[in-house]
């Protein structure tokens, strides 16, 4: 059986900064709302190289902007995700986030995070299917009045 990373119909590339108009000019559709803010450029001028693209025939069908983090020696970040509607449920999702993690784990890194906001019931689920913890909304985490869900996964026993 032919895995999602393998497929013919998606191949997974690194990102590159010229990558940011494409994305910026598809993801609020592809979110049902206005999220283009919570994905500045800067993201994709200095994390590209830790960052995923999946194209398919029509094009890309889906990003994954990650990090390695500076600042904890055990973690990598997932700042952002994005799969077209038309290549959900093919596995682009997990096979970026599959890949993601072999990336953290050849950087030394134990632990894969990201958050969410607790309204955003799909991606809370995915999470969980992935194997991350998912905790309860934390109140005040991104500054008063506001509540996001973390998520945890250790990527050194998979």
């Amino acid at each position: 059986m032919t895995s999602p990373m393998t497929s013919p119909a998606y191949e997974l590339r690194p990102a590159t900064p010229a990558d940011y108009d494409p994305i910026a000019a598809v993801v609020d559709e592809w979110w049902g709302r206005p999220i283009l803010p919570s994905l500045p450029r800067l993201f994709l001028d200095h994390f590209h190289r830790t960052s995923l693209i999946a194209e398919g025939p029509a094009g890309m069908a889906g990003f994954l902007i990650g990090f390695i983090s500076p600042s904890e020696p055990d973690e990598a970040y997932i700042h952002f995700v994005g799969v077209s509607p038309e290549a959900r449920t093919g596995g682009v999702a997990r096979a970026m986030y599959e890949r993601f993690f072999d990336l953290a784990r050849r950087h030394d890194r134990r632990v894969v995070k990201a958050i969410t906001s607790p309204v955003n019931e799909t991606s809370m689920a995915f999470h969980r299917r992935m194997g991350f913890e998912v905790s309860e909304p934390v109140p005040g985490y991104n500054g008063p009045g506001t509540a996001l869900v973390t998520f945890r996964r250790s990527v050194s026993d998979h």
